[in-house]
């Protein structure tokens, strides 16, 4: 078959690329070919996109390969999915890793090993792009998996009642249809890596040893192996970035202090979609470390070494560890210590410490019960600090070698004393021209369409707004047909209706078509999106209709009602039934014309 027609069964590609790809691969031979495959996987690997890992064995039998699959929201089960696709790799087990929504439903019946890796979203929803896979397996026809050997791990927030709950679901469904469970499911807190890092061992051996004897026989000559990719900047390798603009976008009598943020990234390598997030590693508040220290009665320069470092206890407390989230396993850790029967009965009670869980934060702990604390006791029982992700804000087409965040600072008063998130404070604090450590998360579940002729509806309260100026910023770059409507809310029109100028501007320009807005406190009523949603159903219908694709970014909850009002705006407009409404949304969802971006 020559490389044209090979082409040419590939339909992700355009006929364009399709030509200029068959000129490029007609003059080389099986070597060559065999080394532009391996390069052209390793550079997807690079980008993060949901991509069969690379491999040293091109086996087609499926006894005898591992597949990876993964259900991601925010990024941490995708990132230690292609962990464990790597390491499978390197140890020359065959291994495919593929995204929940790109994993072909029918090949199910026929696996022999799967390891699943999935988050659980807020109080036990599956991530969007595992929500198919997860209602496939539970449904009628979901297959017997006699022949299957698998293991799940979990990922989660224990602050949540349904901790895990998703990992836990699809470990005991596979069970139930006949698959053999490896080892027990694990199940990871926010502080992943301390659950995820022992389950990779045991999941890489469980696979070499159950492949080696079909790898041993197999009679197949290995890949060569792609040229290395250039160094880029990633979670564990965060590039250094200069902040350029650091601004109040909220009015002074806002209950909010929201910022617009501009970073630089020349010279850092780091490229982005609109709709991808960007990761920042924070240092924690140089006074709420004293404080800790204080309470505690530690030396803050005293030198501690754990697993590879050996730090001052200060400097663990300021760039390694947690100070803002609190952990079950950290409270559990601090009654043993403490002795009382207050906190006792607290960690019995689930309800009860769930909300201690939101609402406070380490100091609050030691504070309100005081137990006595080594500093390498301490070092080993807090969570290690995880970078937190926020959606880019603009797009590169627009505004080229930068990035720029919408930020709103978390803080409260907690017993007289300031509390504050741990990114968002430390952002707001940073002068311009600091450096700052950050890498890009990619999110291929959120992507504008191809088509720039497509329509589009954009729902984005608060901060959640971010996406949709990178979104418009893009969709004016591209030119096209395609109309722009934008559902923005807030509390108050005059103090939080961030990048208002911009807004009017692009409806004057003709990059924005509709903007429907919906302020809460300005009235005697709580005006929501939801509710313009509701006002606009003939609208939202028509242009779902004619193919439009509908987004949505901001806070879980507001994702639940904005949902639930487009049921009922289709139900009454679209003349479908309860059950039809949500098999269409879910359509749209497979579809890639409805994404959600929830958090």
């Amino acid at each position: 078959m020559s490389a044209l027609a090979i082409a040419k069964t590939a339909p992700p590609l355009s006929a364009a690329h399709t030509e200029q790809l068959a000129q490029l691969l007609a003059g080389l031979d099986s070597a060559g070919l065999l080394w532009a495959s391996g390069f052209a996987a390793g550079l997807a690997h690079a980008r993060g996109d949901a991509v069969p890992a690379l491999t040293t064995h091109p086996l087609e039998a499926i006894g005898q390969r591992l597949t990876v699959l993964y259900g991601s929201q925010t990024g941490n089960a995708q990132r230690i999915a292609h962990r464990l696709a790597a390491r499978a790799e390197a140890a020359g087990v065959p291994v495919r890793l593929l995204r929940a929504d790109a994993y072909p439903l029918r090949e199910l019946k026929d696996e022999r090993l799967l390891y699943v890796v999935i988050s659980t979203q807020g109080d036990g929803d599956p991530p969007e792009d595992a929500l198919g896979f997860v209602e496939f397996l539970q449904g009628r026809k979901a297959p017997k998996l006699d022949q299957l050997a698998f293991a799940v791990l979990g990922l989660g927030d224990s602050s949540y009642p349904q901790f895990c709950a998703v990992g836990r679901l699809l470990d005991q469904r596979l069970a139930d249809l006949g698959g053999t469970r490896l080892f027990a499911c694990a199940e990871a807190d926010l502080d992943s890596d301390a659950v995820a890092v022992p389950w990779l061992d045991q999941a890489q051996a469980k696979a070499e040893e159950r492949l080696r004897q079909e790898s041993q026989r197999a009679t197949v000559t290995p890949l060569r192996r792609a040229p290395p990719v250039a160094a880029i900047a990633s979670r564990e390798q965060p590039a250094l970035v200069e902040l350029l603009a650091n601004q109040r976008i909220s009015g002074r009598d806002s209950s909010r202090d929201v910022r617009h943020i501009e970073l630089s990234l020349t010279g850092s390598g780091l490229t982005y979609q609109p709709g991808d997030a960007l990761g920042v590693w924070p240092h924690n508040d140089a006074g709420l470390v004293t404080r800790i220290l204080d309470a505690l009665a530690l030396d803050g320069e005293r030198v501690l070494s754990h697993g590879e470092h050996s730090l001052p206890l200060r400097q663990w407390l300021s760039e390694r560890r947690e100070l803002t989230r609190l952990s079950r396993g950290l409270i559990a850790a601090h009654a043993a210590r403490a002795g009382s029967a207050e906190l006792d009965a607290l960690l019995a009670d689930g309800e009860a410490v769930r909300g201690w869980l939101v609402e406070h934060q380490v100091l609050d702990l030691i504070q309100r019960w005081p137990a006595v604390w080594s500093a390498q006791e301490l070092v080993a029982a807090l969570p290690a600090l995880t970078p937190r992700l926020y959606s880019i804000a603009s797009s590169q087409a627009e505004v080229g070698d930068e990035a720029h965040l919408t930020v709103a600072l978390v803080q409260e008063q907690r017993a007289g004393e300031d509390r504050f998130g741990a990114a968002s404070h430390y952002l707001a604090q940073q002068p311009e021209g600091a450096r700052l450590g950050v890498f890009i998360e990619a999110n291929a579940r959120f992507r504008l369409p191809a088509d720039p002729d497509r329509d589009v509806i954009m729902i984005g309260p608060g901060t959640g707004v971010a996406p949709f100026r990178g979104f418009v910023q893009q969709r004016a770059v591209a030119g096209g047909q395609g109309r722009n409507w934008l559902l923005f809310g807030a509390r108050r029109f005059r103090d939080d209706f961030y990048y208002q100028r911009e807004w009017q501007q692009a409806l004057q320009d003709g990059h924005l078509d509709r903007l429907d807005l919906a302020f809460s406190r300005d009235g005697g009523e709580r005006v929501y999106v939801q509710q313009r949603l509701l006002e606009h159903g003939q609208a939202v219908c028509e242009w779902l209709h004619n193919g439009a694709h509908l987004y949505v970014c901001g806070a879980v909850a507001m994702g639940k009602d904005v949902h639930q009002a487009l049921l009922v705006l289709l139900t009454a407009h679209a003349g479908h039934s309860g059950e039809q409404a949500e098999a269409y949304l879910r359509d749209l969802q497979q579809h890639g014309r409805y994404a959600r971006d929830l958090y």
